[in-house]
């Protein structure tokens, strides 16, 4: 008897992981989204959610944990069991910038295993429908002409939106007044009533009030156009030539999780994402598909770091403030 609980025990450490992982999962999974139900990250979320259990068999839940740019909901899953039933869904907010502004309590790089990368969105100026400007020029000249800092809403300190922000700032010189929301969710419906001025938001999220004429757009952060938007010039295109920025996602999951598990997770993310029904949602929501080669966890831990290398100087010299 005791033999065979030794040989468990080297087959489970050869395995790199406990014997249990070989029948994961046997439960449902919660993938923990760090923002309010109805935003893009939950969309995307929701999405993947349905199409991983089939190769997982079995249940995979969304459960929304709002506050502090998202750091709360990333909390959760760190502290959560290193079991794959908790993954965290994030992004360059999330995963990156929140280490440069709040102090965590948690290693974003060492505190979780990096599963798949996830597809991205690049950024799309928008405006509030009242705001007279036709184009990204008379838009910046509309801002600059403001008496007061006009408002930009944001999903929090720290989040893509944010950080979009400050970059904003950063090219224009225009000073922003920012409106934190615990999503661009709502941010998105206060656009709507006019409460706010803009937004540099997730294409996913605006495109729909883009298209009912809700509010108004006036570029692109990237070098191409969208598909799901092709009649939106780029920025180059618009007069702000080289303001590029893409929100990537992805999932993690605790340290310590079994290699075999995070193999498992990995595989079912990939699944989904060549599903052709799921690429057709997700490309109508103008999100842009990773190349195949950087679906790997290696490769989203090689992208989180350089992110970090690359967005830490900027967030750390506008010295964001958290209350």
């Amino acid at each position: 008897m005791r033999k065979a609980i030794w040989a468990a025990l080297a087959m489970s450490l050869a395995f790199g992981g406990p014997v249990a992982a070989q029948t994961f999962p046997s439960r449902p999974i919660t993938i923990i989204v760090p923002f309010s139900a109805g935003g893009p990250s939950d969309a995307m979320a929701r999405i993947l959610a349905e199409r991983m259990k089939v190769s997982l068999g079995e249940t995979v839940l969304v459960e929304n944990v709002t506050g502090a740019g998202g750091s709360v909901g990333v909390a959760r899953a760190v502290r959560s069991p290193a079991d794959g039933y908790t993954i965290s869904f994030g992004h360059l907010g999330t995963h990156v910038a929140n280490g440069a502004i709040y102090k965590l309590g948690y290693d974003l790089v060492t505190d979780l295993e990096p599963v798949a990368l996830l597809p991205s969105n690049p950024m799309i100026i928008v405006s509030k429908k009242a705001v007279p400007a036709a184009t990204l020029k008379e838009f910046v000249a509309w801002l600059k002409a403001q008496p007061a800092a006009p408002t930009a809403g944001t999903a929090g300190a720290g989040s893509g939106s944010h950080i979009a922000g400050l970059y904003f700032e950063n090219v224009t010189g225009i000073k922003l007044q920012y409106v934190p929301y615990r999503g661009t969710g709502p941010a998105m419906n206060d656009l709507v009533a006019g409460q706010i001025d803009m937004i540099v938001d997730q294409t996913s999220n605006s495109i729909g009030q883009v298209r009912a004429g809700n509010i108004r757009a006036y570029a692109i952060t990237d070098s191409k156009r969208v598909d799901s938007a092709a009649d939106i010039p780029t920025v180059d295109e618009a007069g702000l030539p080289g303001f590029h920025m893409t929100l990537w996602s992805g999932l993690w999951v605790p340290k310590d999780t079994p290699k075999d598990v995070v193999a498992k997770l990995n595989a079912a993310a990939v699944d989904a994402l060549n599903d052709p029904a799921v690429r057709k949602q997700l490309e109508n929501q103008g999100l842009q598909m990773p190349p195949r080669d950087k679906l790997t966890p290696e490769a989203l831990g090689a992208w989180q770091k350089a992110e970090i290398d690359k967005w830490w100087p900027m967030i750390k010299a506008a010295n964001v403030k958290v209350d």
